[in-house]
């Protein structure tokens, strides 16, 4: 059924109805359950229905006017109509060109954030300046990422059914991005992070995958409509291999380009190469990966150059301070790094991913995309919390004011 004829059916059984559950829907419409609850987000963004636990109620109020002037409503009208009237976003870049889908499969997790002076040493137990606990996960935050930057996208994850499981819905729910699924599980907990960041924004993670390891052949297989509709796939190393060997296979056979973020580190991760159109590691994972001892921007065009030769076309290497390096197989470059007030580097490679991915989706080169990506990542490490990211308009204001050059080397 096509995604406009559900969502007016859906309008009209709630009419019918007065509300009705997500399971009643699905088994109605013939469709998932994580397909209902896609289309009631975007209803719900178009003013036409509440959201509550399990399902969803009309907005009589907004049809009332409707209702008393023709009792035979005309809701595709109607549609339309609110579609044209509703509230923006105030997280939704109007300047963003929104050209383009990225499809971005990975992990959710809970992060537990805790801030300190210095790092703890051995047995140490330090008392920290404050704790937060927020929605994280390096899917979570790359999609959030390619969202700002002005991408259309679509979000995969699992979770199990445990009390964050509603609290991821609730977040993606409000974050704007186009669609999401979030598959559960109850045979493992939702994933967790436990950061620590001090004094220079510095942090180090131990991460609890959980219910991220557990997706299944079949969950995969439900994401073709969305790789189909694509232009790029979004894959990090925080899932089950096979769903991501799975995932990647799927859209190296419908022509989407594939930007793996091999992070976090893993021996297996030459596995995935063979499907890879990009890879893009930060400095201690690409040493890992090539034997390179990467310390400066030269011996991180050898690393570069041993990946390409292990089988990857494209690679950029993220270096924090010391910018990227790029290779396309051909040339290798060097974008420096943008001035930034650092207050948090948590989300930064998660920033300058989702933003890559967006770039790319809208019909950038690998350098441009690059280029934008590093503006955005820089603008990243001046907000608190990994999944807080800058919009489209801050980052073309960042590269006017700022304007780096790009370097052969």
């Amino acid at each position: 059924m096509y995604k406009e004829l559900r969502q007016e059916r859906i309008i009209q059984l709630l009419r019918q109805q007065g509300q009705a559950t997500v399971e009643f829907l699905s088994l109605h419409l013939g469709v998932t359950k994580e397909t209902i609850r896609t289309d009631l987000s975007k209803l719900q963004q178009d003013g036409l229905l509440i959201r509550h636990h399990g399902g969803a109620s009309l907005k009589k109020h907004l049809l009332q006017n409707e209702l008393q002037q023709d009792k035979s409503l005309d809701i595709s009208h109607l549609m339309r109509t609110h579609h044209r009237n509703r509230a923006v976003n105030p997280q939704r870049d109007l300047s963003a060109d929104m050209v383009g889908k990225v499809c971005v499969f990975g992990a959710f997790n809970v992060d537990i954030v805790a801030r300190v002076d210095r790092f703890p040493k051995n047995g140490e137990t330090l008392v920290a300046k404050n704790t937060t606990f927020g929605p994280g996960g390096k899917g979570a935050n790359q999609a959030i990422a390619a969202h700002a930057a002005g991408a259309r996208v679509h979000f995969a994850t699992k979770v199990g059914k445990d009390q964050f499981s509603q609290f991821a819905k609730n977040h993606f729910d409000a974050c704007g991005m186009e669609s999401f699924s979030i598959y559960e599980t109850d045979q493992a907990a939702t994933g967790s992070a436990v950061i620590y960041v001090n004094d220079a924004g510095e942090n180090f993670i131990a991460i609890c995958p959980g219910a991220n390891l557990l997706v299944t052949d079949e969950e995969v297989a439900e994401l073709i409509p969305y790789l189909t509709e694509s232009k790029v796939l979004l894959v990090q190393l925080e899932n089950n291999f096979d769903a991501i060997d799975g995932v990647m296979k799927l859209a190296k056979g419908l022509n989407v380009t594939v930007i793996l973020n091999p992070a976090p580190y893993l021996p297996q991760v030459d596995r995935f190469f063979a499907n890879t159109d990009i890879i893009t590691p930060n400095e201690t994972e690409a040493s890992q990966i090539s034997g390179v001892e990467i310390t400066d921007v030269e011996s991180a065009k050898q690393a570069a150059q041993i990946i390409h030769e292990r089988g990857v076309q494209n690679i950029i290497i993220t270096m924090g301070k010391q910018g990227v390096v790029l290779f396309d197989g051909q040339q290798c470059s060097h974008i420096p790094s943008y001035s930034a007030v650092v207050v948090d580097t948590t989300g930064a490679g998660d920033a300058f991913n989702g933003a890559l991915a967006a770039a790319m989706a809208k019909g950038k080169n690998l350098t441009q995309a690059a280029y934008y990506a590093t503006a955005f990542a820089s603008l990243s490490v001046e907000r608190e919390g990994a999944a807080n990211m800058p919009n489209n308009a801050l980052v073309e204001a960042r590269m006017l004011q700022q304007q780096v050059a790009v370097v052969a080397i």
